[in-house]
């Protein structure tokens, strides 16, 4: 199991990789992220996801939107049930789940139009 030391460290890398993408190619998929990362299995996609919630308790704590916001599933497009989950947990998204594409579609907005030119 990575330390949250490792997590944090990948968090780094990841905003650094998120802030510097081309607009055009974000949302990234979770693969493409870990891809990008040069991380190699096992669990790489597991590692990811801490790295994002790592960068999720960040943004809110300074009162950013969440950079992990410009990461989805290849599946539906959307971020994994535990971005929604966290969102909630720190008071960043609504609780009813029937609100959570509207507040994620908002977030990733305020992502992309907040990331450094």
């Amino acid at each position: 199991m990575a330390s949250s030391t490792d997590a944090q460290l990948l968090a780094t890398q990841v905003r650094r990789l998120l802030e510097a993408a081309p607009a055009a190619t974000l949302p990234m998929t979770y693969q493409q992220l870990a891809e990008a990362l040069g991380l190699i299995p096992p669990r790489t996609i597991q590692r990811v996801a801490q790295a994002l919630e790592a960068s999720m308790r960040e943004d809110a704590e300074h009162g950013r939107p969440f950079i992990a916001a410009l990461v989805v599933s290849r599946r539906d497009g959307l971020p994994a049930q535990g971005f929604f989950e966290l969102a909630v947990a720190l008071g960043c998204f609504p609780a009813e789940p029937a609100r959570h594409v509207e507040a994620y579609r908002e977030e990733c907005r305020r992502a992309l139009a907040e990331r450094p030119p």
